[in-house]
């Protein structure tokens, strides 16, 4: 199956990320995927309000998504937010959500691990989500994660034993000394201890377009990367915009989860 990374830079202009993720899509369905990975906070970059633009997924945003999947024939995996529950103090708050659609898929994971550190504080304003998620397309098994996620191995591990073959990692990483190198050393963790593929797509970073950041909002790193079962690096960005294919053979985590075991070899304590 081949699959495609989009490594855009969003905004905050929710008709203009559409337009973008619109014209990637195209971009990807041209050089022949079947499947097309943008990153989280598609919708809107973070740092800006997320309340006033979070909508259902069958609101207008997800439903634009889905008539691009539907005319190109193409799975989108991208992120958008949508409404959550308030805290019990009343606040508002939405959900970092993945939406993926597409022939004969559609599917949401909502994030489960929000990232509360370096000076971030997601949780104020987004609601976790419980559980794991998988979706099946072109013959094989997907499981889905975002951005902070990747720090927990058991949620990789979940999907795994749900059947995925291949884990989806959609991020807005957060910029910071040594930050980047975490990103591309956790996305090839993730692949050898599940012994699956890992599409790790990211944000691209603002500051190869001239674009300062501002304040503590996790606004991209880029390395966007597939990762193979046994964690090399097939085909991988560094921090500017673009896209990447790659042709994914369920026969090589076959052969990775015979060569080593790790699934059927672990215990739970």
């Amino acid at each position: 199956m081949r699959v495609a990374l989009a490594q855009v830079i969003s905004g905050r202009d929710v008709a203009e990320n559409l337009q973008l993720l619109e014209e990637y899509a195209r971009r990807a369905k041209d050089g022949g995927a079947e499947l097309v990975v943008f990153p989280e906070a598609m919708m809107r970059a973070f740092g800006n309000s997320l309340l006033d633009i979070a909508e259902p997924l069958d609101g207008p945003w997800a439903a634009k998504v889905r008539a691009v999947a539907e005319e190109l024939q193409l799975v989108i995996v991208a992120g958008m937010f949508t409404p959550g529950a308030a805290t019990d103090a009343g606040a508002p708050r939405v959900r970092n959500t993945l939406l993926a659609t597409g022939p004969g898929v559609e599917a949401s994971y909502d994030k489960v691990h929000l990232f509360d550190a370096f000076g971030f504080a997601e949780s104020d304003t987004v609601e976790a989500g419980t559980d794991p998620v998988t979706f099946d397309a072109g013959g094989l098994t997907f499981g889905l994660a975002t951005c902070y996620d990747i720090r927990f191995p058991a949620l990789f591990t979940a999907n795994a034993q749900r059947g995925a073959v291949v884990n989806i990692v959609s991020a807005s990483w957060g910029a910071g000394p040594g930050k980047a190198d975490q990103w591309q050393l956790l996305a090839r963790a993730r692949a050898v201890d599940t012994t699956t593929f890992v599409l790790a797509c990211g944000q691209g970073d603002p500051a190869t377009q001239g674009i300062e950041a501002k304040g503590a909002a996790p606004t991209g790193v880029g390395y966007s990367a597939v990762v193979s079962p046994f964690g090399q690096v097939l085909e991988g960005l560094e921090g500017e915009p673009g896209l990447i294919f790659a042709d994914l053979d369920p026969a090589e985590v076959d052969e990775a989860r015979q060569k080593l075991p790790v699934l059927a070899n672990r215990r739970d304590f």
